[in-house]
């Protein structure tokens, strides 16, 4: 990420960010929302890249429970996502003073974007959401990998890798994700009665290899959102397009965003 990270409160939390590019005042913002097991740091330099070629600014930062944020109490209720997407986020951007949005939401951060921009208090500032892996309800698939990533953090290397990214927060930041999906009540939870009110354009990004999720939920996305969706599906992607898909991935986004900045 580069140089040391800042802090903000929202949602009675402190929160590591990063500014990458503008400031608010002089162009739109890139507002980047991590996956259940990411953070800040764990987006490397898409989000620096991805601002230059679009012009705008670039707001990462990390969800409470997470990197070098404020732990949070486990476990973590099963509407995590929405207070995420209702409450945390609109005050992460009043903090951090943003005028004008992009949301760029990978995984459970796409569903955040998604609640967020579902509300009222989204308009006017929101303009476009740019997803990776979104969920809008729980496929079997999904809770089948999440059970072979708690055998990996249990068994295998996953605790050591997540905890250069998180440091102390690791535990937190993985059972607090990983508890929830694998609770028996988080098979009912579904997101697609609020798909009508996201009104701004959308990009859905899908690796057609992702263990996490099928193509079933772009089609959700597609059929219930009530503003214009574009999908972009990639092949011989899995779950982190930014990563796996790097140059295909910010060619998409970067369209995106510079047809609605120019619009």
């Amino acid at each position: 990420m580069g140089a040391p990270l800042e802090t903000l409160f929202a949602g009675g939390d402190r929160l590591e960010f990063a500014w990458r590019g503008p400031g608010p005042e002089d162009a739109p913002t890139l507002v980047f929302l991590h996956d259940g097991t990411g953070c800040a740091a764990t987006w490397r330099d898409f989000p620096e890249t991805l601002a230059r070629k679009t012009g705008c600014g670039a707001l990462v930062y990390s969800r409470a429970g997470y990197g070098g944020s404020d732990p949070v109490p486990l476990p973590r209720p099963l509407t995590y996502m929405h207070r995420e997407g209702f409450d945390v986020l609109p005050e992460t951007l009043d903090a951090a003073g943003v005028r004008e949005a992009f949301l760029v939401g990978h995984s459970d951060g796409g569903s955040i974007a998604l609640l967020h921009a579902s509300t009222r208090r989204a308009l006017p500032r929101v303009r476009g959401l740019l997803l990776e892996a979104p969920h809008v309800f729980c496929e079997e698939i999904t809770v089948r990998s999440i059970e072979r990533t708690r055998e990996e953090y249990l068994q295998g290397d996953l605790r050591t890798k997540l905890e250069r990214y998180h440091g102390g927060n690791v535990d937190c930041a993985f059972w607090g994700w990983n508890r929830a999906w694998l609770d028996p009540g988080f098979r009912a939870w579904n997101i697609e009665d609020r798909l009508p009110e996201v009104t701004v354009p959308v990009l859905v990004v899908q690796g057609i290899d992702d263990p996490y999720g099928t193509l079933r939920q772009v089609d959700a996305i597609e059929r219930g959102c009530g503003g214009p969706v574009r999908r972009c599906i990639l092949p011989r992607c899995g779950h982190s397009p930014h990563r796996e898909c790097r140059e295909s991935t910010l060619a998409e986004m970067a369209a995106f965003v510079r047809g609605l900045a120019g619009a």
